[in-house]
Parts: structure tokens; sequence; C-alpha cells
């Protein structure tokens, strides 16, 4: 006999950078400022950035060494920058800091916002991103009126994977985290989620292989659109 369906979750919420926001689009800036180097500019960037917030949240409990998002971006950049020995000026700086504000939105996000909205999903934010660099980038995106809450992890002072970090989601929409969707783009967050207890949807769009430490996502996809898949059509 099958099992009978799951329930669809009752709300959706989206880390945003590299998941509806392109982290990478910063590259054609970079390529600019520095001809030849703007990829690996990108990817060490990012690299480093993310570790960073690793090494804030897993160095002391208490959050004392907790530094906003913003912070940690910007002593990021200028670690890549060292590292490949590229003359990061602070104007070469502020113009690829500005554009970390502005990142371009993956062409998909405003049809599946639209999507979960006809569906009467609410939809929203859970991410390592300070509330101020987190407004800036939905209001650039023009996805104020498609998000029911912009969650940073900012009040937990500390960062995804950190249990502290996730269980915002719970507490602000009121409902428990199996009946919540959680989508990232990337592995290690989607791992994270899913052993917090979340609904989790891994967008694997560069066909990566899964984290090899015995946990899948609830499911896998290589596009926003899949998150579709999880509700019936309106």
């Amino acid at each position: 006999m099958d099992k009978p369906a799951a329930p669809a979750p009752r709300a959706v919420l989206f880390d945003a950078y590299g998941t509806l926001f392109d982290v990478y689009s910063v590259g054609l800036t970079a390529e600019q400022l520095f001809p030849g180097r703007g990829e690996a500019l990108a990817l060490l960037w990012r690299d480093k950035q993310i570790e960073y917030t690793r090494l804030v949240t897993m160095s002391a409990a208490d959050g004392s060494r907790y530094r906003p998002f913003w912070d940690l971006t910007r002593a990021a950049l200028r670690h890549a920058g060292a590292r490949l020995q590229l003359k990061l000026d602070s104007e070469a700086e502020e113009r690829l800091m500005n554009q970390y504000r502005h990142l371009s939105a993956f062409p998909d996000v405003h049809e599946v916002l639209l999507g979960l909205k006809a569906r009467g999903i609410p939809a929203g934010i859970l991410s390592n991103g300070d509330p101020a660099m987190l407004g800036i980038a939905v209001r650039s995106a023009g996805l104020e009126s498609l998000l029911d809450h912009v969650i940073s992890v900012e009040p937990a002072r500390a960062f995804k994977t950190d249990a502290r970090a996730y269980a915002l989601g719970p507490r602000t929409l009121g409902l428990p985290a199996r009946q919540i969707l959680f989508v990232s783009s990337n592995g290690w967050d989607a791992i994270g989620a899913t052993w917090f207890g979340y609904s989790t949807l891994w967008v694997n769009r560069a066909g990566l292989p899964l984290e090899g430490l015995d946990t899948e996502p609830t499911r896998i996809g290589h596009s926003l659109r899949d998150v579709l898949g999880f509700f019936a059509a309106p």
C-alpha cells in the first residue's frame, strides 16, 4: 500500500544570498575593476564570508563574537583582495560593497513568489544578512509586496547553521518547523535546516553532489520553481 502523501507545508522560508539573490553577480563589477580576476575574487570573497560566519558563531556560544553580516562581508572582501594580491583601494572596495547591496535576483524569483501568493501560502526570508542589507536587497529587487516576513539572524547573534538562527523561523511564523518549507541553494544550509526539523528543498542549480553526511533534504530540485511542486495549483 502506498504511503499517504505528506501534507503540504503551511509556509515557505527562503535563504536569501545564493538562493534568491545571485551572490556571484558581483563578479561582473569585479571583472571591470580587475580584468581576468573578477571570477576568482567573487568566489574567494563568498567562501571567506561564509567561513567568517562560522568562525564567529563557533568561537563563542554566548554570541559575544557576533558581528553583522555586512561587516563580515567587508572583512571577507579585504582578505580576498589581499590573498589575490589585488590593489583594492577604498573606491574599488565601495563599488563592490555597493554592488553587494543590490545583488541581482534570479530570474524565477518573482514567478515563484507570485505563485505562492496565488496559493495563499505565506512566504519569507530567513537569512544571515543583517536587517539593513536585507531591506535594501528586497527593495532593490522589488520583492516587498511578495514577502510576508524578512527574518535576519541578528537577534540570535548566531549564523546558520546554528540552531538559534533556524529557531527564528518557527518563532516568527508561529508554526512548528516541520510545517515550514525551508528553501536554500546552499547544500550545507539545506542540511542544517533538515537537522533542525524543517521540511527542506535544496535548489541544486549547479548539479553538485549531495553533502557526505548521511542526510538528505526532503527534496532536491534544480530551480526555484520546484517550490511550487509542494503545493496544489491555485
